[in-house]
């Protein structure tokens, strides 16, 4: 341990609020817990600093939206109405060649926020560190790759939103609820705010 770091860990101690000893003893048995408490509080600067959470497969063999809907209503799962209709318009594309895609599971604390911000903050901070907008197919393709997603997760797909057909911008999110695992739309305005525990997902393309 080098003395800066020696020195900042001696201030943090003299600075701990007070905490039962419940609370201490869980985040001791919980260090991975803390770890990423600790990380919010120091976003990286980097996209290199945050983990490759997922890789999925793109362009392997659903093209239309009547594909991606029978392939993922054959597979148990289940579409919102916003995520069908957007799923729907010719700004929705699928890869013409198999490809795997690296995916950044970030939350918005972890990108810098801890109060919350609105979605052109999050994508633009994201785009600062690195990371990428994912390919709108991301969102389907996820839903049929992640099939062990834990009950209550809800994570926003970081993608250029596609207007519905009431002129409105949304993005894809998948969800598993206590009903289904779900593919469904949520607002992608600029303006749409998010609290710091929201989660998004991002990409980075393999060199």
């Amino acid at each position: 341990m080098d003395k800066q770091t020696g020195k900042l860990i001696a201030r943090i101690a003299e600075n701990l609020p007070n905490m039962s000893t419940d609370l201490m003893q869980n985040w001791i048995d919980n260090p991975r817990g803390l770890q990423k408490f600790l990380a919010g509080l120091c976003p990286p600067e980097t996209a290199a600093e945050f983990e490759v959470w997922k890789t999925i497969k793109l362009g392997t063999g659903p093209k239309t939206a009547d594909d991606f809907r029978r392939v993922i209503k054959a597979a148990g799962c289940r579409i919102g109405d916003w995520g069908d209709d957007i799923l729907g318009k010719s700004a929705f594309t699928a890869s013409d060649t198999e490809m795997e895609l690296d995916l950044f599971n970030v939350s918005v604390a972890e990108l810098g926020f801890k109060d919350g911000a609105k979605r052109s903050d999050v994508y633009e901070r994201a785009l600062k560190l690195g990371l990428e907008l994912c390919p709108n197919e991301v969102g389907p393709q996820l839903r049929l790759q992640y099939k062990d997603q834990p009950r209550g997760e809800w994570l926003l797909i970081g993608m250029e939103p596609i207007r519905d057909s009431d002129g409105y911008l949304y993005v894809l999110f998948v969800v598993h609820n206590d009903y289904a695992l779900w593919l469904s739309g949520y607002s992608g305005s600029p303006d749409s705010f998010w609290h710091s525990n929201r989660r998004f997902v991002f990409c980075r393309r393999r060199k």
